[in-house]
């Protein structure tokens, strides 16, 4: 059996993960002193079990002292193995250096989470130039795909979709999205000329007359992506798009400016987000069965 412990803020999921598995859910008391020191407590008895703590990596540096000092204390305090559950694993674009004396901060985040876990177990990492996050963590790995939770959402939610994927590297996420969903699918050509500047083309919209555009995307921070996109369609006549997306970050305004270009907007709960409709608890169980050591089968 399983003990799952929530880091602040990430209770549902944890609760959610014990009761699928008939784990069982344990308890965390994390503070600041005065001083902006962390003060962390393991509440629960940890000795002999097998500990997975639970804490999206959204926002991450607030969280991060209290996670390692907890990953720590479960060990000291008897646990057989000690993992991490991130739905949300951060600081993984950041992984080449684009300018000299630049931090290549996937590899460092990497080395600094395997000093203390066993295993990480997270869900669609945002990578480019790493391949599998083998490459950078010496520690066991899983990732869960949130495709069928998002196609599953989209054909029980969409009258005649279209499937539309931000740009040409995202084409056979989008295409499995797609056929999940019973749905056409094409993808955009995007021209990034800063981060918040974007230029969206999307050819062929001609043949896709009548149908509800609904925008996927792994991750929405600046969101410039997906409101260009939206303005793209509505001046060729289409409606509002839907926009579904795997990881609402959507840093300052940018969920509020995607609002008024979005007839809805819906993510997965590997974030803490207003938007937050699907659960990826489901597929997190699903793929661990599928898979020795994790999520009950120790």
């Amino acid at each position: 059996m399983t003990l799952y412990i929530p880091l602040p803020g990430n209770t549902a999921m944890a609760s959610e993960l014990a009761r699928l598995t008939g784990g069982e859910l344990g308890t965390l008391a994390v503070r600041r002193f005065p001083d902006e020191e962390t003060y962390v407590r393991i509440e629960t008895d940890v000795r002999g079990k097998h500990v997975d703590l639970v804490c999206t990596l959204a926002r991450p540096d607030p969280q991060l002292t209290g996670l390692l000092f907890a990953a720590a204390t479960a060990r000291e305090l008897g646990a057989e193995s000690v993992g991490l559950i991130a739905p949300y694993l951060a600081y993984m674009r950041q992984d080449r250096r684009f300018s000299e004396g630049e931090s290549v901060s996937a590899r460092h985040f990497a080395r600094m989470l395997s000093s203390v876990f066993d295993r990480l177990v997270t869900v669609d990492p945002h990578l480019h130039r790493i391949h599998d996050l083998g490459e950078i963590f010496p520690i066991a790995t899983r990732v869960v795909h949130a495709a069928p939770a998002l196609a599953d959402w989209i054909w029980q939610n969409v009258e005649n979709p279209l499937v539309i994927g931000p740009d040409s590297e995202s084409e056979q996420w989008v295409s499995d999205v797609a056929s999940r969903a019973g749905a056409p699918y094409l993808v955009l050509s995007k021209t990034r000329h800063g981060d918040r500047d974007v230029e969206i083309a999307a050819p062929g919209l001609a043949d896709w007359a009548g149908r509800q555009p609904v925008l996927i995307d792994d991750i929405v921070s600046s969101g410039r992506t997906m409101i260009e996109a939206a303005r793209h369609f509505q001046s060729a006549g289409f409606p509002k798009p839907v926009c579904v997306v795997v990881h609402a970050i959507f840093a300052d305004q940018s969920y509020a400016s995607l609002q008024t270009v979005a007839s809805r907007i819906v993510s997965t709960n590997s974030v803490r987000h207003p938007s937050a409709e699907i659960s990826i608890a489901p597929l997190l169980v699903e793929t661990g069965k599928a898979n020795t050591g994790a999520f009950g089968s120790h």
